[in-house]
C-alpha cells in the first residue's frame, strides 16, 4: 500500500528511541522526509544519517524556547507526531499539587504549544496530520501511573476537541495507544515493579505477558508501521480517534 507520504515532511517528538524511533523509521520508509528530535542531539543525528532523508534536531521541549526552535528549524511539517516522556510513578492517593503541575507541563503545554506553531500551515495547505503516542490509561487508567494517566488524558481530550475543528480542512487528530512494547521505558517500569513486590524481572515481565492476549510483548516497529498508516493518504477518514495497538491487553471495545 502506498500511504502517500512521499514529499511530507513529519516531526517526531521524543524520537531518539522507542516509540518514537520505531514511528520515525516507519514513516522514512514510506518516503516521508524526517525531522528526528529530541534531548539527546547527538542520537537524533546518528539516526538521522541512518535514513534516507532526515534531519536530526536537539531539543528541549518542556521550554517554550525549545519548541519554537524545533519548529524553526523543522521547516514546513505535514505531520506532527506528538511524543513524550511520562511522569514518575505514584500513586493518585499520595500526589502533590506540585506532581499534578508536573504532569500538565510535562504532556499538556508542549503539545499544545508544538500544533499552535505547526497547526496554521497545515490548514492552510488543506492537508495535515497530528498523531499523539498515548498510553492505554486514557483507556483504562493504570495503577501507579496516577500523573501519567492524569496529563495523557487531559492532553487525549484536548485533541479530541481539535479533531472536530480541524477536520473539513483536511487536517486529521488521532492517538495511538500502546500497550506493553518491549521499549525501554517499559523496561524500567518492570524493574520499579519487581522493587516494589521484591521479585524478579523475569517474573513481572511473565505475569505482565500472561495479561496480553497475544502472549508477548508488542515490537517497537509493529507500533510504528500502524503510526505511518495514520499518518498516510488511506487514512484521511480517520479522525478523533484513539486506536490501540496492544495484542489485546485493555480488554474493552
Amino acid at each position: 500500500m502506498d500511504l502517500g507520504l512521499k514529499g511530507r515532511t513529519a516531526l517526531v517528538c521524543a524520537s531518539t528511541g522507542g516509540l518514537g524511533e520505531a514511528t520515525a523509521r516507519a514513516l522514512a520508509a514510506e518516503g516521508a522526509r524526517v525531522v528526528v528530535a529530541g534531548r539527546r542531539g547527538r542520537r537524533a543525528r546518528e539516526i538521522a544519517a541512518e535514513l534516507p532523508d532526515a534531519i536530526g534536531i536537539e531539543a528541549d521541549l518542556l521550554s517554550a524556547e525549545g519548541v519554537e526552535h524545533l519548529v524553526a528549524a523543522a521547516g514546513q511539517v505535514d505531520i506532527l507526531v506528538l511524543n513524550g516522556p511520562g511522569p514518575r510513578p505514584g500513586t493518585a492517593a499520595d500526589a502533590t499539587c506540585d506532581d499534578v503541575t508536573a504532569a500538565v507541563d510535562a504532556l499538556v503545554r508542549p503539545h499544545q504549544r508544538l500544533i499552535s506553531l505547526t497547526l496554521p500551515g497545515m490548514r492552510a495547505r488543506g492537508w495535515g496530520r497530528i498523531l499523539a503516542i498515548g498510553s492505554s490509561g486514557i483507556i483504562a487508567p493504570l495503577p501507579n501511573l496516577a500523573m501519567s494517566n492524569l496529563g495523557r488524558a487531559a492532553l487525549a481530550a484536548y485533541l479530541k476537541t481539535l479533531a472536530a475543528e480541524v477536520a473539513a480542512d483536511g487536517v486529521t487528530v488521532n492517538l495511538l495507544l500502546p500497550g506493553r512494547i518491549a521499549t525501554d521505558r517499559v523496561a524500567q517500569l518492570d524493574a520499579a515493579a519487581a522493587g516494589r513486590a521484591g521479585t524478579s524481572v523475569a517474573e513481572v515481565e511473565a505475569a505482565s505477558r500472561a495479561t496480553i492476549p497475544a502472549g508477548r510483548y508488542g515490537r517497537p516497529e509493529e507500533f510504528g508501521q500502524v503510526a505511518a498508516f495514520l499518518c498516510g493518504e488511506p487514512a484521511s477518514y480517520v479522525t478523533g480517534t484513539a486506536l490501540r495497538c496492544d495484542g489485546g491487553l485493555v480488554r474493552t471495545l
